[in-house]
């Protein structure tokens, strides 16, 4: 009863069952000062894990408007009391003391002024946060790290999706998937979510919204596509609306650093906390808080479902601009952008042989038309932060990783400038595609192996990529094939626990690593023989594919694992989804922008990837490489029986998987690596397996099952001062 009272006032502000509800997540109490996200966000979990759909609507949408309108008053008091006469920081020390001041002449010169341009500026602070946020201001609502990470991650509309699902409110559960989604990119209970709700009648297009990108976004990818269709006019207010909300945003983020919460965590993170006294206390908050500052540039240059920023965001958008203004006649616009430019860099060649270009194209010199004077604050702001820091990097022992690529060398202490330049020629393979190698000495392999080249490089119309025939016999193909019936009839399910294809509900998928195959023959639940093969064709496999690509790196197994995928009855017809989509397998593919980030969830340290094929009786399931757009196909490979393809794992090889219609398709698939840390274990280990004597009849075998499964997608816990809510399920 005390818990239905608590959710009353939040219920009465729904609207009633049926009626439409605005587009995002619109103000719950409006004007009413907010309460503490973390406090609102566990009681809507509990809420959501109790089956109250629509409190737990109303308490995740009052969590997310509460931290959003927290963010708005820390910017907006810092703006207007940084504007305060009496709490502006003295914008310049006094000069040094002459020679007849002592020490404490120097020191009693700017102390008072500093100390209590501090002071006033936290009463004004105090004051502006008590106006707007109630008692306590913003240090009433801090929010720890973990609960923050999980708003930075979206999780709330995770179970918002849910909820008003449950509540029959489609267009809205829609719009909180795709939120969710696009900075989950990889979820994939979301990505099956999401193709229910484009299946339900209820659900439009245009329900498809992000309720959570900053609109600069938009505006500069509108201003890219523009450009690329040669309409720079056009182009022009895209762009510009881009640069300035950009900026804005970095404001924005700035403006959080000076927060409790976030300060609590870059002390814990970056190792800056208060080490006693006065002084040294005042550093170490400050140079957190500069940490922060800088990092708000990549955070801002960050897309939401990535961890890597887009390089030099600021740079390359002036770069555009000053190219838009040119190529309409606005030649001012693209002096003062292309001098901004050289702000960042100023011996780019490329900006400076411009510059003289439109100079030359303006005649004589016009007074005044100097760098745009947001970009000339931002930057002199920012290498004045850079100095403090690595100051203090160099002589306080603090850490600093610089975000930007053009911060001068001369700002960066020649002992950091070193380790810089050894961090780089670490693993250069990680940052360089692989270049092709000579085959001088490849017939040679071939003759031996007694393998046939049936398409090279050229042939299939990209790079690093190859077809090779006869890796099998027809009687392996059919031992193999064999080994994954038995396992599959075993109730073996050692690459995914589910029945289902993680990439299509319309076929069942089978997988089988080398350990588990290991295992089961050991158990007598299959044969040997095929268990025995698995582990000298893998072997075969990588020593072809080293051959090949990398006769002078050694390349090592990392990952091995036969599937099978069959079509399922009945689930066929109007199908218009791939057996694998188009991917890049050691990094994440962006086909808006034909760019691969080698991060995370992806295996960065994959270099080389090949699939052998096993049995060609089925419909569909044909290999394809495409260009980095995932539409252009360029090459196409019909499986059979010893074909392996094999190509290199990086952006140059995009390929998916054409559906399976009909029939079953298997292919044992291999991954390569030059790193010896990340050779696969398991491949040893069932080797090893395989080698023991038998076990006496009655002494049990050793259960081990380390195959690896998909990640998990259950929604995390969340911990706050009330305790943790139970795990719950997130499916529809």
């Amino acid at each position: 009863m005390f818990r239905l009272l608590r959710w009353l006032p939040l219920l009465l502000l729904l609207p009633p069952p049926g009626s439409p509800e605005p587009p995002g997540l619109a103000p719950l109490s409006a004007g009413a000062p907010p309460q503490a996200p973390d406090l609102l966000y566990a009681d809507g979990l509990r809420a959501y894990a109790a089956g109250a759909w629509a409190p737990a609507v109303a308490l995740l949408r009052e969590a997310l408007r509460s931290r959003a309108a927290v963010g708005r008053a820390r910017r907006d008091c810092g703006a207007r009391c940084a504007a305060e006469p009496g709490a502006a920081l003295p914008a310049l020390l006094p000069a040094s003391p002459g020679p007849d001041s002592g020490p404490g002449a120097a020191r009693g010169a700017w102390e008072p002024l500093l100390l209590r341009a501090a002071l006033r500026r936290a009463e004004c602070l105090t004051q502006c946060g008590a106006r707007r946020l109630g008692p306590g201001g913003a240090a009433r609502l801090r929010v720890g790290s973990a609960l923050q990470d999980a708003f930075r991650r979206r999780e709330p509309y995770n179970y918002l999706q849910r909820a008003y699902y449950q509540l029959k409110k489609l267009d809205l559960a829609a719009a909180a998937a795709h939120t969710f989604f696009v900075a989950n990119p990889m979820h994939l209970q979301m990505r099956e979510d999401m193709a229910k709700y484009r299946r339900m009648s209820g659900v439009r297009p245009q329900s498809f919204r992000d309720l959570e990108t900053p609109p600069y976004w938009a505006a500069y990818d509108t201003g890219l596509e523009l450009l690329g269709q040669q309409e720079a006019a056009l182009a022009l207010p895209w762009l510009e609306e881009a640069l300035q909300e950009s900026l804005a945003q970095v404001e924005s983020c700035r403006a959080g650093c000076e927060g409790p919460e976030e300060q609590e965590e870059e002390e814990e993170e970056e190792g800056t906390g208060s080490q006693g006294g006065l002084y040294e206390a005042i550093a170490g908050h400050w140079i957190g808080v500069l940490q922060c500052r800088q990092r708000c540039v990549g955070d801002t240059a960050t897309r939401p479902g990535r961890s890597v920023p887009v390089p030099d965001f600021l740079p390359s958008q002036l770069r555009r601009l000053h190219e838009a203004h040119a190529q309409v006649g606005n030649l001012s616009q693209a002096v003062e952008n292309v001098l901004s430019v050289l702000l960042f860099y100023p011996e780019d060649e490329a900006a400076r042989k411009a510059l003289d270009q439109y100079r030359a194209q303006l005649g004589e010199p016009r007074a005044g038309l100097g760098p745009r004077e947001d970009i000339q604050r931002f930057v002199l702001r920012s290498l004045g932060e850079k100095r403090q820091l690595y100051y203090a990097v160099e002589h306080l022992g603090a850490s600093f990783k610089d975000p930007d690529l053009w911060t001068p060398a001369a700002f960066i202490p020649e002992a950091l400038r070193e380790k810089l330049r050894e961090d780089r020629e670490k693993r250069p393979w990680d940052h360089e595609p692989p270049q092709p190698k000579p085959l001088t000495h490849w017939k040679d392999v071939l003759l031996l192996e007694g393998v046939t080249l049936t398409q090279d490089a050229g042939q299939l119309n990209g790079s690093e990529r190859v077809v090779l025939d006869g890796l099998l016999t027809p009687a392996e193909c059919g031992v193999l094939l064999q080994l994954a019936k038995d396992a599959a009839e075993s109730g073996a399910r050692s690459g995914y626990q589910g029945r289902r294809s993680p990439h299509t509900p319309h076929e069942r998928f089978e997988g089988l690593t080398v350990l588990k195959a290991a295992q089961l023959a050991r158990a007598g639940a299959v044969g040997s023989q095929g268990a025995q093969l698995l582990l000298e064709v893998s072997e075969r496999v990588r020593s072809l594919t080293q051959a090949y690509f990398s006769p002078d790196r050694p390349l090592h197994l990392s990952f091995t694992h036969l599937v099978c995928r069959s079509a399922v009855e009945g689930g066929q017809a109007q199908r218009m989804d791939l057996s694998h989509p188009v991917h890049a397998d050691n990094c994440v593919l962006d086909p808006d922008s034909g760019e691969c980030w080698r991060e995370p969830p992806a295996y960065t340290y994959r270099d080389y990837s090949g699939l052998l094929y096993l049995n060609d009786d089925f419909q569909g399931g044909d290999l394809f490489f495409t260009e980095p757009n995932a539409l252009t196909v360029t090459a196409q490979v019909r499986p059979r029986c010893g074909r392996l393809v094999a190509f290199s794992s990086g952006v140059e090889n995009p390929h998916g998987v054409w559906a399976v219609t009909r029939g079953r398709r298997c292919t044992l698939a291999l991954w390569h690596t030059w790193a010896p840390e990340h050779r696969e274990q398991e491949w040893t280990e069932a080797k090893e397996l395989l080698q023991e004597p038998e076990k006496e009849e009655g002494e049990e075998m050793p259960s081990r099952d380390p195959a690896p499964e998909p990640p998990s997608h259950r929604l995390q816990r969340v911990q706050d001062k009330a305790g943790k809510p139970p795990r719950v399920r997130e499916e529809l």
